[in-house]
């Protein structure tokens, strides 16, 4: 009786082990990526293409969970900082009550908006910014006085600003932050109003 229980045994462990090298298979990277975008649908402006990565956001995605090889990361800022289009007047300061609503507007690009709507830069899902506004988001640092902290609005800090805000990735290249003008999000003008609302000494984060 024994040595059929041992058999019996033996044969279950069997079993399990093969059930256990059928479940886990290597994952294939390919067949991932398909059944990811089989299961969105294209609606209003909200288009597939939307799936599609660029070089970048690939490299980002291969090295999500290990360190991005520092020559790679210089490479890959080095083409976000290069592609940044300043304005062609020179001017990098609009209306900051303009800058104030486009930082508190969160529409734009969802599939539940259509060409017409004007997009926001939704500033406050990540970042505290007016001391009178009670919801914000921590996901990235406060901004509240960031034109004060920094002496005003100089040449340098000017250019930086706007460089953040057209693509934070020309400073880091897997950064969360969107990419406000190379990604088409906000156009010139409403870059310039919310460059106003963190610099302009008048603005009241600046106060």
């Amino acid at each position: 009786m024994k040595t059929k229980y041992k058999i019996s045994a033996l044969v279950t462990a069997t079993v399990l082990v093969s059930a256990c090298a059928t479940v886990m298979t290597v994952p294939d990277a390919a067949q991932d990526l398909a059944a990811f975008k089989a299961s969105f649908a294209e609606k209003s402006i909200a288009r597939l293409d939307r799936l599609d990565q660029s070089e970048l956001q690939k490299n980002c995605s291969e090295y999500a969970q290990k360190e991005m090889p520092i020559t790679l990361r210089d490479k890959l800022e080095k083409a976000e900082l290069d592609a940044v289009k300043f304005p062609a007047d020179g001017k990098y300061l609009g209306d900051w009550k303009e800058g104030e609503k486009i930082a508190q507007n969160g529409r734009g690009l969802q599939f539940s908006d259509d060409i017409k709507t004007v997009n926001g830069g939704n500033c406050y899902a990540c970042h505290q910014i007016s001391k009178t506004e009670i919801a914000y988001g921590n996901i990235g640092p406060s901004l509240s006085e960031y034109g004060k902290l920094r002496g005003g609005p100089t040449e340098d800090i000017v250019k930086y600003t706007w460089t953040k805000l057209y693509s934070s990735h020309a400073y880091n290249a897997c950064s969360v932050m969107p990419r406000y003008g190379a990604g088409g999000i906000l156009n010139e003008q409403q870059m310039k109003d919310v460059m106003a609302l963190l610099l302009d000494p008048q603005s009241p984060i600046n106060q």
